[in-house]
């Protein structure tokens, strides 16, 4: 597939949500270069915070992706925010994925993966990111998951 990320937008039927406003002292994403770093996402819904709780206890694993796949729609509306068009970036360079967790849940990957392939989706498989995931005690809001990236621009 050729075509542009916002096309494949389009294509599959994605409408981005509003950017979500920050929830603290911090901008939502800064340009160094060619780098842009988008400030962690969480699953919010017009502004509310969404899928509370920690996974091994309160959260599926199917709804821990649900939550991923919404912060990491959060964190692409963060992007076209700040540069008017998903269209200008090259690629995800870096995933960040944290999980609330209980000490022994163990499927992170799984979870994770919601993030991958929704920017497989959007920028192409062959564009690929690296990814760290890992799990935490608490996560703002009382939400199960934060995602951040960091894309290299073209």
């Amino acid at each position: 597939m050729n075509s542009s990320a916002e096309q494949r937008l389009k294509a599959l039927g994605i409408t981005l949500p509003p950017a979500p406003k920050p929830l603290g002292a911090y901008v939502e994403a800064v340009q160094v270069g060619d780098l842009l770093f988008v400030s962690g996402a969480l699953p919010l819904e017009g502004g509310a915070p969404q899928f509370l709780g920690r996974l091994g206890a309160d959260i599926s694993i199917e709804d821990a992706r649900s939550a991923t796949r919404l912060a990491a729609l959060n964190a692409l509306a963060l992007v076209r925010q700040h540069l008017g068009s998903l269209d200008k970036v090259e690629r995800v360079a870096r995933l960040v994925v944290s999980l609330a967790t209980t000490p022994d849940f163990r499927e992170h990957p799984k979870v994770a993966d919601a993030a991958s392939e929704l920017f497989a989706e959007v920028f192409g498989a062959e564009r690929a990111s690296t990814r760290m995931v890992s799990g935490v005690t608490s996560l703002p809001k009382g939400v199960c998951v934060v995602v951040e990236i960091i894309l290299a621009l073209g």
